[in-house]
Formats: structure tokens, C-alpha cells, sequence
């Protein structure tokens, strides 16, 4: 989860903006109260955990302003006034296949500071701001991403077109110009971002009036846009595939801007086919939420005043209280509102895309309210569950390990080629699914099989008494579908074949396996970890349902064990289907 931390100067900036926070430890004692954990507050710092759920607080400004609203001192209305700007944008070509939503926003007059410490600060915030929204609602720049400009440096009108890999100009803290192709391999944030533009023949560009390049979408803006501490007017765009998520980052932005005397304009985007769209759009949406769902979930009555107060410290408005006169007489729904009942619409900033269905409003009464102050009642939701199928075998399997005095472990699904192949000697399955971009060589793909995470776990606690006896019930990846098997591996003086096949014996009995069914197989010289002679394949009615044996010396020793080790590993989703459930 994202966190903000801060500093002294910051703190003061939360001061000057909020109006009536006076210290630090009152911000951290009222954030948690707002859902926002406070997770370091020292000397120097304060650091704030905000819940993924809640983009709106991810910059000073837009805290400070949920601040406001949350202590009672923001009585405005849930949206912002937009003026024009004169300023358009016209789509050129087909960006349909490439980066098709582009929005435009203008904010004139900001405040940047009064000192070039306290400029300094704002960019660095600016900057951090944006970030967090590409990690969040862009998710990583793939939906949405954010180019911040130096309007006095731009000439209007903009286009936004789609140009060949040899188109250049000159990107961000750079002196001389690049072709697209070279950005996207040899510059930095080319290369961190170059997979968002995986099998394109063309690439966005938004260009000025005097064919400057604005910006290079997803990847990086054009080196003369950059902000700097004499910077006061902002263009900002908002390019990417999620129209709601465009839009709420074009907003947030423009709003972190705004608080600090901002000026928001509109921006007009002329699209190919004669269309005209002005953004942003700060208009507030309203929710019909049904009073008998929030009665049922927060377990008390609330009045309407006590609601609209809730609702207003989270920044919405209480439009409207009133009785259903006309509609369905019948609620499919815990959300509908039915003929008779009394129902609540509410107005809320349309910066909080979080909020889409009514539960999300009930959770805003309850934190408006506050946690503290609602019954100390068990929840009246009550909701019938069933055990799924599979649920009832998996029981039976731990009940049956359990019995023959193994510890379940559960281990990592990520391993890597060595362990899972080469060293077991077992083949792939099916196709591995990789790991694109693994952070370390012992998880470079999605395990197989269970087997070699439980010899890391043994080798890892060599040092440790014997005996040690552990199995693993757990998920499995071939082909790119989950599957299910169980392993066991018993490092014990003494362990061999006749143990191995003990605990298969009795793992099968207690599934209800019928023994004539049953049949044993031995193992091919030079497949699977075991010992020639001592490894054996498992089958009901001529299906192969796993194998075990004796780890062969050999094989302990690429994962550097010496004791010697019984083992063996199942396919649960053949014995699904092979073994009748006695339950059903």
C-alpha cells in the first residue's frame, strides 16, 4: 500500500491549507479516525499508510482538503467551478489500438511556494503525487498516465497522433534529441515502461502548435514542458486505456493544484469523428442509498441529520431524504429501493472513483460517524455458506498425513528450473508459466510440483534433530491452470521404501480407495528423485495418480542433505475423480 510521508515543511503546507490543524500530533490522531494508519511519527516525519481504496489522499493537498472536510470546516459544495481556456485538442488518426482516451486539463495561478526550499518541495510533491497515481489507478501507467507541463512554454492548439519508431525529439533531462525506437532501449524510463508498447507499429505523440513534442505517452514528456520553480501555470493530460481512470487522475491532479489557488480551466478534445469532449469534469454524482441498508449493516438507526453530518465529513452532501412513492414493490437487492421504504440520495465529489455501489456509501456514514461510536453488536447479516466439493477431500487428506505424524508446511508457489526439473529429474508437465520479470533466480516460474520446496524446507533445517516429517497440500500451475497435489518428505535414520509405501497404504485407505483398484508400478531408471529399484508409480484402475520411494543419494546432495529421505507426490485433481467422495 502507498504511504506519504511528512516532513516538517510539508507539515507546515498542511497547516497553511487546512486552517485548522495546528500540530502534528493532531493530524496523527485524527488520520486513523479517516482510515488512514499512521505508521512512524517522530521528530521529523510523519508517515501515513492510505489504503488503496482511497486515491484521493495520496498528495498533501488533497489530504489537507479530506482533512477539512472531515473536521467540519469544509461547507462547499462537492465539486469544483471550471472555466474555459480556449485551449483544444484535436485527436489525429487512429490512436485506437495504440493509446485511444486523451484529456486535458488547465490550472492557472498556483501557489508553488514563497521560497525556492518551499518550490522546491512542491515539485518534489507534484512528482511523488503523480507517481503514486500511475502505481494506483494507472495501474503502473497500463490504464492511465499523467504528463504535468509549464503552460508558458506550450503553443496552443495541441494534436494527438500516432508517429513511425524514427520519429525523434528531445525527452526529459535530455540535451540531445532520440528517436523513439533509441527512447525505448537505451533511456531509462524507455526501457522500465517499453512492454506498454509491445508489438506497436506506431506511438502516441501530443505535439504543440509549433510541432514540439509535448509528450511521448506512456514513457516520458518532452524536455521543454518541464516544471520549474518559476512555474505557475500548469497543462496537464491524462492518457491511457480506462476511461474512468483517466478521468479520476486528471481530476486528482487538478485539484491537488486547485488547493493551493489554482485556477482549474476546461480543455476541449476534438476527436476523429467530429466529437467534442471538455474536460475535466468536476460535477458530482449522486447515490440512491436504501435506509434499510444502512440500518442493516451498521446495526443501529440513524437519523437523517446524523447521516447527512457523517456523509459530509467525508466530503459528500445529503440531497434528499424522502419515502418511495413509485418503482419496484419487490427488492431484488440489498441496494434497491423499493415502493413504501425510505431512501437517502447523496452527492458525492466525482474525484472518489472508490465509491461504486451503495455499500461504499454505508462504509463513508460509518467512518463519518466513527467506528467508536456505532453498537458493540454482532453483525444481523446473515448469509448461508457450503463447503465446497474439493473441501471435504482436502480434510480427509491432512486428517490422513496428520495420522502418520507429519507437520503440514506451506511453502511458496514460486520456485525455479533447477529445482523443479533438473535436479528431480521429473519432466514438465506442460508448458511453465514464467515469471516475466523475476526478481531473484530461485523464482523465476510457477512450481509443478510440491517435492523440491519440501527439500528446500529440509535442507534448510539440516542442522536441526531427526526426525523430521513434513507434507504440503497445496497449489500447482501447469499450463497456466491451477491444480492441487500433496507431497510429503520424512527425513528420518531408518527411512526407506517399505515407510514410503506405509504412508501411501495408509493415505489411500482413509480416501476410501478400494484396494483392488490399486496397483503399483516401478519407476523407470533415471525419472523422478528416486533410487533405481526403490520408486514406485501409484494407480487406480490404470490411471497414474502420483509416485514415491527412496530419494536417491544423488539427488539429496544437489539440494544439500545427507540424511536419507522417504518421499512422495500425489495428483489430488486424478484422485478427485478416481476415488468416489463417501461424504456425497
Amino acid at each position: 500500500m502507498p504511504t506519504i510521508t511528512l516532513s516538517h515543511s510539508m507539515m507546515s503546507r498542511i497547516q497553511e491549507i487546512n486552517g485548522s490543524i495546528h500540530n502534528k500530533n493532531e493530524l496523527s490522531d485524527l488520520l486513523p479516525k479517516m482510515g488512514c494508519p499512521v505508521e512512524l511519527n517522530d521528530d521529523d516525519d510523519i508517515e501515513i499508510e492510505v489504503f488503496p481504496d482511497r486515491p484521493d489522499l495520496l498528495s498533501h493537498e488533497t489530504m489537507a482538503k479530506a482533512v477539512r472536510s472531515f473536521q467540519g470546516g469544509d461547507s462547499e459544495e462537492s465539486s469544483i467551478e471550471v472555466s474555459g481556456s480556449g485551449i483544444r485538442i484535436t485527436v489525429d488518426g487512429d490512436l485506437e489500438g495504440v493509446r485511444p482516451i486523451i484529456m486535458g486539463a488547465v490550472v492557472r495561478g498556483v501557489n508553488t511556494g514563497n521560497s525556492a526550499s518551499e518550490r522546491d518541495s512542491f515539485i518534489q510533491s507534484l512528482m511523488d503525487h503523480q507517481e503514486k497515481l500511475h502505481m494506483t489507478l494507472g495501474r503502473k501507467r497500463s490504464l492511465a498516465s499523467i504528463g504535468v507541463h509549464d503552460l508558458s512554454k506550450l503553443r496552443h492548439p495541441f494534436r494527438y497522433e500516432s508517429v513511425s519508431s524514427d520519429f525523434s525529439f528531445e525527452p526529459l533531462a535530455s540535451d540531445n534529441e532520440m528517436s523513439i525506437s533509441e527512447i525505448l532501449n537505451s533511456h531509462p524510463k524507455g526501457i522500465e515502461y517499453s512492454k506498454l508498447m509491445d508489438g506497436l507499429d506506431k506511438y502516441p505523440i501530443i505535439l504543440d502548435s509549433n510541432n514540439e513534442v509535448i509528450s511521448f505517452p506512456p514513457i516520458i514528456n518532452g524536455n521543454h514542458t518541464t516544471v520549474s520553480e518559476e512555474t505557475n501555470d500548469f497543462f496537464i493530460d491524462v492518457t491511457g486505456f480506462d476511461e474512468i481512470a483517466c478521468e479520476t487522475c486528471l481530476l486528482l491532479v487538478s485539484l491537488s493544484l486547485s488547493e493551493l489557488g489554482g485556477v482549474v480551466e476546461s480543455v476541449e478534445v476534438f476527436d476523429k469523428d467530429g466529437s467534442v469532449k471538455v474536460t475535466p469534469n468536476f460535477g458530482a454524482k449522486t447515490y440512491r442509498v436504501p435506509n434499510r441498508l444502512i440500518e442493516k449493516i451498521l446495526g443501529m438507526e440513524l437519523s437523517d441529520s446524523e447521516i447527512g453530518e457523517a456523509i459530509r465529513r467525508m466530503g459528500g452532501i445529503l440531497l434528499e431524504s424522502r419515502t418511495i412513492t413509485h418503482g419496484s414493490d419487490r427488492a431484488e437487492r440489498w441496494s434497491d429501493c423499493v415502493v413504501g421504504e425510505r431512501e437517502h440520495v447523496f452527492s458525492m465529489p466525482r474525484w472518489r472513483s472508490d465509491i461504486m455501489h451503495p455499500v461504499d456509501i454505508v462504509e463513508d456514514i460509518a467512518i463519518g460517524f466513527g467506528y467508536e461510536n456505532l453498537p458493540d453488536i454482532l453483525s444481523s447479516v446473515h448469509i448461508d455458506a457450503s463447503p465446497l466439493k474439493s473441501s471435504n477431500l482436502h480434510r480427509r487428506i491432512r486428517m490422513s498425513m496428520r495420522s502418520v505424524g507429519l507437520q503440514e508446511i506451506q511453502s511458496l508457489t514460486l520456485s525455479n528450473e533447477r529445482d523443479q526439473f533438473e535436479k528431480t529429474r521429473w519432466p514438465i508437465i506442460s508448458e511453465a508459466t514464467v515469471i516475466s520479470n523475476p526478481i531473484t533466480v530461485d523464482h523465476t516460474l510457477l512450481r509443478q510440483y510440491i517435492f523440491p520446496s519440501l527439500m528446500n524446507l529440509l535442507a534448510s533445517n539440516r542442522h536441526h534433530e531427526l526426525p523430521q516429517r513434513v507434507y504440503e497440500l497445496g497449489e500447482v500451475v501447469h499450463g497456466g491452470d491451477n491444480k492441487t497435489r500433496v507431497s510429503w518428505a520424512c527425513a528420518e535414520s531408518g527411512a526407506g521404501f517399505s515407510k514410503a509405501k506405509g504412508v501411501v497404504q495408509s493415505l489411500l485407505r482413509d480416501l476410501g480407495a478400494p484396494s483392488s483398484s490399486v496397483s503399483f508400478e516401478p519407476v523407470v531408471e533415471g525419472r523422478g528423485p528416486w533410487i533405481y529399484g526403490r520408486g514406485a508409480m501409484v494407480l487406480i484402475e490404470g490411471h497414474e495418480i502420483g509416485e514415491f520411494g527412496e530419494v536417491s543419494p544423488d539427488v539429496m546432495s544437489l539440494f544439500g542433505l545427507r540424511t536419507p529421505i522417504h518421499a512422495g507426490e500425489f495428483d489430488i485433481d486424478v484422485i478427485s475423480k478416481m476415488i468416489k467422495d463417501p461424504v456425497h
